[in-house]
């Protein structure tokens, strides 16, 4: 099967969009998945300074989304024709995998970061026949059509709009299950969100949907437009006390932060900002140690790291297109569509903060 993808060759070059080859069909547990749309995540673009861990090359793209063409085996609990939206891979028999916690599976980078998987390993190349890295995050979906494994599909509503909803596998559900899951924030509660980039600003929904009061800090005064659109108390990032500012505006500290940025000065002002017993979650990777500030950690204060908001893409990916739907998660604003063809388009505009989360439309073939 041949189609049109995205293809990066090397860790420096632009992306090409060329034919490659499907060398068969779905196995046992798999499907075929004509993609509608494919979000464009800062993830994929870190591949570019992966230090040559992440093989090339490859089709990245790990926030599609699309509709079922083809099953393989009886079991995978999904049909021709469904709307799914695919998310991260995992083993699904190690002890985390098993224990509703698929973000922390034991082979979690080497499947979807460094080419670890084994099966079906070769099952895409190039339209010369050399063979392009294994797909990437289970997906490879800057692309035409994904192979993908069935429980990492996730049926949603056929009446949404599908090309759309690609980025609540991962960057959304990121954003959105840091609240939702692992904060567990309602009524009553206080949240800061550090960054107010595609993760961010969905956390400051998810926040807001819930019921609790959120401070959003940015350096961008029009992301912080956005989010107090969303429901945020907008704080500029160089502001002068900061953590000073966010308590007054959390009654005496928020009980919970969350920190896209990865920058050691908000990070410690987060942590100053909490209340005793407050949380600390941090979503970005670190690339340089962190110095915490003495007493940060003082009084029950907590910092941890989380991946991927801590979700069961099964339960959470429902939760946030029923609440887009209730009017409540108003995530289509924070996308521009492209087509596949203009990818490197899309990634400029990406990395230069012209857009919050590009969304990629392949080509339809007749």
């Amino acid at each position: 099967m041949k189609f049109g993808a995205a293809v990066l060759r090397s860790y420096a070059s632009p992306f090409t969009v060329e034919d490659v080859v499907l060398e068969s069909g779905p196995a046992d547990g798999e499907v075929l998945v004509a993609i509608a749309g494919c979000g464009m995540c800062r993830t994929d673009l870190a591949v570019r300074r992966s230090a040559g861990r992440s093989p090339l090359p490859a089709v990245l793209g790990h926030e599609g989304s699309g509709v079922v063409v083809e099953t393989g085996g009886p079991d995978t609990g999904l049909r021709p024709g469904d709307s799914v939206v695919l998310s991260f891979d995992s083993c699904g028999h190690c002890r985390n995998c098993l224990g509703a916690a698929p973000a922390y599976c034991e082979s979690f980078a080497a499947l979807n970061l460094f080419g670890g998987r084994t099966d079906n390993a070769a099952l895409f190349t190039d339209a010369a026949g050399h063979a392009l890295a294994p797909r990437w995050f289970g997906q490879s979906s800057f692309a035409q059509y994904a192979v993908v494994a069935a429980r990492n599909a996730v049926r949603v509503d056929p009446a949404l709009p599908v090309e759309l909803l690609g980025p609540l596998g991962c960057g959304f559900l990121t954003g959105a299950g840091a609240v939702l899951n692992t904060f567990r924030a309602g009524p009553g509660d206080t949240v800061v969100v550090l960054g107010a980039g595609a993760v961010g600003l969905t956390a400051v929904m998810a926040a807001s949907a819930s019921g609790a009061t959120v401070v959003a800090v940015d350096r961008h005064p029009g992301r912080l437009v956005l989010a107090e659109e969303f429901g945020a108390l907008p704080v500029p990032a160089d502001t002068v006390g900061l953590a000073d500012r966010v308590r007054r505006l959390t009654d005496g500290g928020a009980q919970y932060a969350l920190d896209t940025t990865a920058a050691p000065r908000l990070i410690n002002e987060a942590l100053h900002a909490l209340r005793p017993t407050g949380r600390l979650g941090l979503v970005a990777r670190l690339h340089t140690p962190l110095t915490l500030d003495v007493g940060t950690l003082d009084r029950g204060r907590g910092i941890v790291h989380l991946c991927e908001g801590d979700a069961i893409p099964g339960l959470l990916i429902p939760r946030l297109a029923a609440l887009w739907q209730a009017g409540r998660f108003p995530f289509d604003r924070l996308i521009r569509t492209y087509p596949l063809a203009d990818i490197n388009e899309a990634e400029h505009d990406c990395e230069t903060g012209r857009v919050v989360k590009p969304v990629l439309i392949p080509e339809t073939r007749g």
